[in-house]
């Protein structure tokens, strides 16, 4: 407290400028704040109906350090409203649900829970906003008179903001991270947890990183286009015109829009409790804040968060010296600050930090044996084992669902094993504010055996994209279809890396096929089919598609270089007209080249074709072969490699029909998954195997 009063002897700025003028404001927003009010009471929970008789004896009375904390509490809470007056009071011992005064910070209970995702910041906050129900303050402008322990919170699964925040910050100390409560201001939409104006999370995309260029003073300065100054100035008259007649045309007619939000006339004033995180422990970057009722993370710098009052954790309290008209974005968050940041209680360790050398006055002593005396140890929270079963912990929702408006968009939360198909999570995009006409609906799944965890259906299109995690038996990877029946436009991709011929994508339609490759030894990346009709008659006769399978009517591969051959022997594209009989080769070029190499084998016309016989002769051979060595000049080569296209074609008909088969087999057994879906169980799930034995 020595340093408030040296501050305030050093700077006295007149009291209109400091004060918040609470009570002008009040006296004119006394209706506002009756209405808050009133929406804060409907909540159809009685929290004095609650029993306690089974609590704890910590949680009805008082021990004898804790007394004296809280005479040490009301000491400095009269200085602090001697030497700040036109402060608020600050939230320092409200009533628990026993009717006990309690100390904010024993209210605290560091607890690490068993479960990996609650080691880290994101995975509490997650819990926390999703298995309790957020209730609003009874009066918006004023903390709560009471501060309930998270063991009561956690069992009836509702709360305020200070109820939120408390509990996070438990999870959080108990995690190591370097953690506070935050009694604070913040926005309207923040503290009622209305969030249809902002944009959902999941459709943020990532902040794109700019491709740094590499300067050269050498590079050639092109002078730009010549521009007429007249034609300019012609334009710019133009846009003046057309914006002034679209400004009176939007005066003159009456447009239907969305409202702008109005102005909260209690901005400023509105109670909020957060958590703020520091860096430091746990290897925490930067100094941020976490919204207890979203669990989302937010910059020191925000400003839906416009002003703090105090802070505390399971040691100690701080209370906020610094000015706070431009929210918290000047905020210094250096508790050991003494001119920012006012300490409750002395640290114990900072009494070590004196000097040990024989002083040369008695009042020294006496100043140090004062500020050793001042240290005061935090006794132990009052609140008992934090504990959240498995079936809780799995089971978050207490609902069973959540939902959550967005802005443009809704969020749909489920608990797993909530729903037959595994079902945990639906985003539904609209078009409007009003949310009634759907562009895009996004699902995700969990412990399917199918191993689906994402779909995606698009409503403009009709398209729906299923997503598989790794260890699928067909090696599938996403599948984007508008219906399971075969030939209506599939495209499917797999996981190439397990696969024997490096294929990552499939897109087949009625009249053609597509495939993508990767990472294989003859350099194939793409392959082209395109298919025929089919015979009408044998349709009629009632055969079966596989059967009667489409007619081959061309078949392209595309290659890339290979760096080992010559670019006059690497294949870059090679075409099998299988119904014309034609094959062309087409062949990469150098680096000095223009136009590349090319064979054409045709069929001689009049000749019957017959498959043991291959007729080569220079009139059914065209080529180009700028090549310097004398063996693609001779005959027999080109009659070699003509013999080998031959088997090479038969056999590429035949990976057609594997391809073609291996594409129902898909269609076949996803139709099954989906007509029986079955979901797994973990062996580390206990409470659903609890369940099932049940």
């Amino acid at each position: 407290m020595e340093a408030l009063e040296e501050k305030e002897e050093v700077e006295k700025p007149p009291e209109d400028a400091i004060s918040l003028n609470i009570s002008d404001f009040l006296d004119e927003l006394e209706l506002d704040a009756e209405e808050a009010s009133a929406l804060s009471d409907e909540s159809d929970f009685d929290w004095s109906s609650i029993d306690t008789s089974n609590l704890p004896s910590s949680y009805k009375t008082n021990s004898q350090q804790e007394k004296k904390l809280l005479q040490l509490a009301d000491h400095f809470f009269q200085q602090y409203s001697h030497l700040c007056p036109e402060r608020k009071p600050l939230f320092i011992h409200p009533l628990n649900e026993c009717g006990v005064q309690k100390f904010v910070s024993t209210t605290v209970r560091p607890t690490l829970l068993p479960y990996p995702d609650m080691y880290y910041w994101s995975g509490c906050a997650s819990f926390v906003c999703d298995y309790l129900i957020m209730e609003p303050l009874k009066c918006p402008i004023t903390p709560p008179s009471s501060l309930y322990s998270p063991t009561t919170i956690l069992k009836y699964q509702r709360g305020n903001c200070f109820d939120f925040a408390v509990l996070l910050c438990s999870l959080l100390v108990g995690a190591g991270y370097d953690a506070y409560c935050v009694h604070g201001y913040a926005t309207l939409e923040m503290c009622s947890l209305d969030q249809t104006q902002e944009l959902c999370p999941r459709l943020r995309k990532p902040p794109e990183v700019p491709e740094e260029e590499d300067p050269n003073k050498y590079r050639i300065k092109y002078p730009l286009e010549p521009q007429s100054q007249f034609v300019l100035q012609q334009k710019a008259k133009k846009e003046e015109e057309t914006e002034s007649t679209q400004e009176e045309e939007r005066e003159e007619e009456v447009v239907v829009e969305v409202e702008k939000p109005k102005r909260d006339p209690l901005h400023g004033l509105r109670v909020h409790a957060w958590v703020l995180v520091l860096s430091g422990k746990r290897k925490v970057p930067e100094t941020f804040f976490i919204n207890p009722f979203t669990g989302n993370h937010h910059s020191t710098k925000d400003e839906c968060f416009l002003g703090i009052e105090s802070i505390w954790n399971h040691r100690n309290y701080w209370v906020n010296m610094q000015d706070c008209r431009k929210g918290c974005k000047e905020l210094s968050f250096d508790l050991n600050d003494p001119f920012c940041w006012e300490i409750m209680f002395s640290e114990s360790n900072k009494a070590s930090q004196l000097p040990t050398e024989s002083p040369e006055n008695d009042t020294d002593d006496m100043q140090e044996e004062e500020e050793i005396d001042m240290s005061f140890e935090m006794p132990l929270s009052w609140v008992d084992r934090i504990k959240v079963s498995c079936r809780e912990y799995e089971n978050p929702f207490p609902r069973g669902k959540k939902v959550i408006l967005y802005d443009k968009a809704k969020q749909e939360k489920w608990a797993a094993y909530a729903n037959a198909d595994g079902l945990v999570e639906r985003l539904t995009v609209y078009a409007d504010s009003d949310r009634t006409e759907e562009l895009e609906v996004k699902e995700w799944f969990k412990h399917r055996e199918d191993l689906l965890y994402m779909r995606e259906v698009d409503h403009q299109t009709l398209l729906i994209t299923d997503h598989f995690k790794p260890g699928h038996p067909l090696l599938l990877k996403a599948h984007t279809y508008t219906s399971l029946e075969p030939e209506t436009g599939h495209t499917v991709e797999f996981y190439h890396t397990a696969r024997v011929d490096g294929l990552w994508k499939r897109f087949e339609t009625a009249k053609e096929m597509t495939e993508y490759f990767m990472g294989r030894e003859d350099f194939l990346h793409m392959r082209h089919i395109e298919f025929g009709e089919r015979d009408l008659g044998v349709e009629m006769a009632g055969v079966t598609a596989e059967a009667n399978a489409r007619p081959i009517v061309e078949i392209k591969e595309y290659f890339h270089r290979n760096p080992e051959k010559p670019a006059d022997e690497d294949v870059e594209e090679r075409v099998f007209m299988v119904i014309d009989d034609v094959i062309q080769l087409t062949y990469h070029l150098e680096l000095h080249d223009t136009i590349a190499s090319k064979v054409v084998f045709c069929r001689v016309i009049g000749r019957e074709k017959r498959e043991d016989e291959i007729f080569l002769s220079r009139e059914n051979t065209v080529k180009y072969q700028p090549w310097s060595s004398e063996k693609h000049k001779n005959m027999r080569h080109l009659y070699n490699l003509l013999w080998e296209l031959r088997a090479e074609q038969k056999d590429l008909k035949q990976l057609v029909r594997d391809s073609e088969a291996e594409m129902l087999n898909i269609l076949m057994v996803r139709e099954d998954e989906e007509a029986n879906i079955k979901l797994t169980v973990s062996l580390y799930s206990t409470a659903k195997r609890e369940q099932q034995h049940e």
